[in-house]
């Protein structure tokens, strides 16, 4: 265990405000951008090298082609899905798992399309499709297709199929690397494009390097998160059956911090626990080292946690996630929009401005089902008297004293709210995705850019 002590003084200078500019980070972007692309080109590039293999008409070299294509989309999911922060930080956690998610249905289409013309135009290429009998290279890529497209089905119905997130995960890992494995185990066994030294160094490249996240991702990271656990400090209840956890390091805190990001939560867990979830750290990097997490019991694991005996043991790994007030450094005001538990990002945000005293104008509409749900509703109304806040409360079932606006967030609520200048502002909005769909619609309709709209995804699989 690291036995660093981080005094007030040595948090402070921490935790200053780290400005992104934004010509930086879409110059970062695009190089991760153009970094993915080479990944698919470069094996192609490689492979027509050398003698080439007799060609088997048009059909048969295109179908070669899908699955080529296909194995390098599929290995670089891994890198997608590795946490590297090089990676996530240009577009945010969120972001990069979602392109994640739709470049494995490309894969996957690419796989069904090369199996599928070699199995319509050049079928006694197959052989016979009995895995007892066929051959053992033909199989391997046979169980690779049936794994990536266990892949697809179990993450688009895991809820219809009531599959817990830490056995989805454990079954999404393991159809992963099979899948993988067996994919290129048929192309070496096929034998078609290893003929060179090149080509041979491309198979082993493309092999260590899944290896290579997997062992980060699963064995180096949890390692050194081991070396740097946390102790939960406090678990407090909040309006809305919110509890807030405060976590203390044991070692170091959160390193580059931003106001707005989340980190993954393992309590009272081996670091190497595949039982791990999302949350935003819903304090302020100024009020660090210190960290919180604001957690509502939706489901199994929720529920557990929101019943953390204070004196547990937790592992965090992160921070993550562009949802933050440090990218927009050069903004004249902010507008925020909120629907239930989706507050605790935009909460970090405001704490932040709280903390640097920053009086530049802020808008947040806040939407609940009821008054007793609007968790921290006593929080944001004490940041009124500091910040330059203007707050509205949303409820779809006010009690009969109300006063305030009704109903769901909609083009009327917010044409009364947002002034013109606004229109120019950040729009950070966080909460329900069919909320978030709406708002976005309505935000259009009023002339506000999508380039001033952002959002947080919390739902990542």
């Amino acid at each position: 265990m690291n036995d660093t002590v981080q005094t007030p003084a040595d948090t402070a200078k921490a935790r200053q405000p780290d400005h992104d500019r934004p010509y930086t980070v879409l110059a970062h972007g695009v190089a991760i951008v153009l970094l993915g692309v080479l990944a698919v080109v470069v094996p192609f590039a490689i492979l027509s090298t050398g003698e080439r293999p007799p060609s088997g008409g048009l059909i048969w070299d295109f179908s070669m082609g899908l699955g080529f294509g296909a194995l390098a989309l599929l290995a670089l999911q891994f890198a997608m899905t590795g946490r590297l922060r090089w990676i996530t930080h240009p577009f945010g956690a969120d972001i990069v798992y979602l392109a994640h998610r739709y470049l494995s249905w490309g894969a996957v289409l690419l796989v069904l399309g090369h199996f599928a013309l070699i199995y319509v135009f050049h079928q006694p290429a197959l052989g016979v499709l009995n895995p007892l009998e066929a051959r053992w290279e033909l199989t391997a890529g046979r169980l690779a297709m049936g794994c990536f497209l266990g892949l697809i089905v179990t993450s688009e119905f895991r809820k219809r199929l009531h599959l817990r997130h830490e056995w989805w995960r454990a079954l999404h890992l393991t159809l992963a690397l099979v899948g993988m494995t067996a994919a290129v185990a048929h192309v070496l066994g096929v034998g078609n494009l290893t003929d060179t030294p090149a080509k041979r160094w491309l198979w082993l490249g493309v092999t260590a390097g899944f290896i290579g996240v997997l062992a980060y991702t699963h064995l180096l990271r949890p390692s050194m998160q081991a070396r740097n656990p946390w102790r939960v400090v406090a678990n407090t209840a909040e309006y809305g059956g919110v509890h807030r956890l405060e976590l203390a390091p044991e070692g170091r805190g959160l390193h580059r911090w931003k106001p707005g990001q989340f980190a993954w939560l393992k309590v009272e867990r081996s670091p190497y626990s595949l039982i791990e979830h999302p949350f935003t750290i819903s304090t302020a990097p100024e009020k660090g080292p210190n960290i919180a997490f604001s957690i509502k019991p939706l489901g199994d694991h929720s529920s557990v946690l929101a019943k953390t005996p204070v004196g547990a043991r937790a592992y965090v790994d992160g921070p993550y996630g562009a949802f933050s007030i440090d990218r927009l450094a050069e903004a004249e005001g902010f507008v925020m929009i909120a629907g239930g538990v989706g507050i605790t990002p935009i909460l970090s945000n405001l704490h932040a401005l709280d903390a640097r005293g920053d009086k530049r104008p802020i808008i947040l509409i806040y939407g609940n089902p009821s008054w007793d749900e609007a968790s921290f509703r006593d929080e944001l109304s004490d940041m009124k008297s500091r910040l330059n806040l203007t707050l509205v409360h949303v409820l779809d079932e006010p009690p009969n004293d109300w006063d305030g606006e009704t109903g769901r967030i909609d083009d009327k609520t917010l044409a009364r709210h947002l002034p013109a200048q606004t229109r120019d502002w950040p729009h950070l909005l966080c909460g329900p995705g069919p909320m978030i769909a709406g708002v976005t619609a309505d935000l259009g309709s009023l002339g506000v850019s999508a380039s001033h709209i952002d959002y947080e995804i919390f739902e990542l699989v």
